[in-house]
């Protein structure tokens, strides 16, 4: 497979370019973690795509954002996507060099071929005509699958998503949460389980849209507790303009502290982004949420992370990151410093 040969080359070229202008730096692999998804980079490199600290000195990406203060990286990963990408090799590619790196892991199931999110939560086709008892089995399998994949590399994630953006439940029609909450709950309990046989440390995250919306979270979590659901972590996203993040902060913070007292989970803030035209606001919204974030007390909000900052040059029409159109960092990331 021609992409199996790049992710190796990628892999080589990594572990031999220990000279890319970076700095020596430690990352802290404890505290609050501070992360970005970069689940495109693979493919924007395997594209082209080139990565410049501020100085315009050419540097592998997870490295340049890990020396800006990224100490943890968060890593989608799709069950049989139609281009191979964000599949279990690639994931492996990337796990493997953010391990490489010291740094801290996450693993985003979306249990699809493509994007899970609140608008679409399509079974991969392999599952499209599975009874409902063989849909937990494939969740099960699944995760089990790709976590003991990252075991026999030596990799250990510190949290692991059961879903991703789940605010109406996955799978649907059969998880569902709107119409089926039980078998929501169900689906969330095979992936729950499935991560703590690989993994028995690892924090398992349900994660939900629109972190501030207080009532969307009692809704789906109530229905969740009320059906014996399990987690170990309230994940959250969190997509200001430039007008609203003030207001949006605020919400989210009362959002983590309710949670926290109905339900004493630990919270995590697992994607933000703003218009990378806005950068300048950018920092101040993520100062901000930061700030606020590590306020809560026992340590109960984990960390932040930012959505795939390194897409750049309106990569796959995404304009929310935090790179701007010459492969730079722009200020947003300021606030991980």
């Amino acid at each position: 497979m021609k992409q199996l040969g790049i992710l190796a080359a990628i892999i080589l070229l990594f572990a031999c370019n220990k000279n890319d202008g970076a700095t020596t730096s430690t990352t802290d692999t404890s505290g609050f973690a501070k992360g970005a998804d970069v689940s495109w980079i693979t493919e924007m490199e395997a594209s082209g795509k080139k990565f410049y600290n501020a100085g315009g000195t050419e540097m592998d990406g997870i490295r340049l954002l890990q020396s800006l203060g990224a100490n943890a990286v968060r890593l989608r990963v799709w069950v049989n996507p139609s281009d191979g990408w964000c599949n279990q090799s690639d994931l492996l590619v990337k796990a493997y060099r953010a391990k490489s790196l010291g740094m801290r892991i996450m693993i985003d199931f979306h249990y699809s071929d493509t994007w899970a999110d609140p608008s679409q939560q399509t079974k991969p086709a392999a599952w499209a005509n599975m009874s409902f008892d063989e849909l937990k089995t494939a969740v099960a399998d699944h995760t089990k699958e790709v976590l003991t994949l990252l075991k026999e590399k030596g990799i250990t994630p510190e949290w692991v998503q059961v879903g991703n953006e789940t605010g109406n439940g996955m799978l649907w029609n059969d998880g569902k949460a709107a119409t089926n909450m039980a078998n929501y709950a169900t689906l969330t309990n095979a992936g729950y389980d499935a991560v703590k046989a690989v993994f028995p440390d690892a924090k398992v995250i349900v994660h939900l849209q629109n972190g501030n919306d207080n009532s969307l979270f009692r809704w789906l979590f109530d229905g969740l507790k009320a059906n014996g659901g399990k987690w170990d972590v309230i994940g959250m996203s969190l997509y200001p303009t430039k007008d609203n993040w003030a207001a949006l902060n605020t919400a989210c913070y009362q959002n983590m502290q309710d949670m926290i007292a109905r339900y004493g989970s630990s919270i995590m803030i697992c994607e933000v982004g703003m218009d990378q035209e806005q950068a300048a606001t950018a920092k101040e919204f993520l100062t901000d949420l930061i700030a606020k974030s590590k306020s809560v007390s026992d340590n109960k909000v984990l960390g932040v992370f930012y959505w795939e900052p390194e897409a750049y040059g309106a990569w796959k029409n995404y304009t929310m990151g935090a790179f701007d159109d010459s492969g730079k960092p722009t200020e947003a990331l300021d606030a991980f410093k």
